[in-house]
This record gives structure tokens, sequence and C-alpha cells, in this order.
């Protein structure tokens, strides 16, 4: 299983990343292991906005790169009802192929 979240970052810029063990990576964005955490160490993390699973690593990284795209705007729009994916992306993702993850962080 593959995960694809959204993170808020203290500069209020949102980062996007995929993991396949959410304990793990979460835990390098929260604690001081940031160096393992190396495109949010700058920046202190806050919080979890939004977690997919997929199943493959290849519908994954689909999703990421579609967020990824997206203006600030749309990304808080999709983070505001993470269950309108198929809205925010539009059709040209196959949005059957994920499935919105409840994950609270631990700090």
């Amino acid at each position: 299983m593959y995960y694809v979240y959204i993170l808020r970052c203290s500069d209020n810029s949102l980062y996007t990343g995929i993991t396949t063990d959410l304990e793990k990576r979460f835990s390098q964005h929260f604690t001081k292991c940031r160096e393992a955490a190396k495109y949010t160490r700058s920046r202190q993390v806050l919080s979890v906005e939004a977690v997919w699973s997929a199943h493959d690593r290849s519908a994954a990284s689909k999703l990421e790169y579609r967020i990824k795209g997206l203006t600030k705007p749309q990304k808080e729009a999709l983070i505001s009802s993470p269950q309108t994916l198929g809205d925010v992306l539009g059709d040209k993702l196959d949005i059957s192929n994920y499935t919105l993850y409840n994950y609270i962080a631990s700090k």
C-alpha cells in the first residue's frame, strides 16, 4: 500500500509526498530527525492535512504529480474537502484507484 499525503509547514506552505510507512515518515517530519526528511527540514511541519491510499506505486506517483501541479487555492480546496478529489483534479485521473485515508499524526 502506498500513501500520498499533504503536510502544512510553519510558513503555510504545503508539501506533498509518497510513503509506504506513514508512522516512520511522519515521525521524521515531526521530530528532530529532520535530516531524514530532506524536503521539509528547513521548515517545521505543523499538521497532516490529507492522506490518500493507493494500491500501487504508479497510481500513487500519478496522484502526487497531479497534486503538486495544483495552485495553492486548488490545494486548499482539496484539503478542505479531500473526498472531492475528482472535482479538483478533473477526469484525467481514475479516482477509483484512491481512497481517502483517515490518519491522525502524533506530534
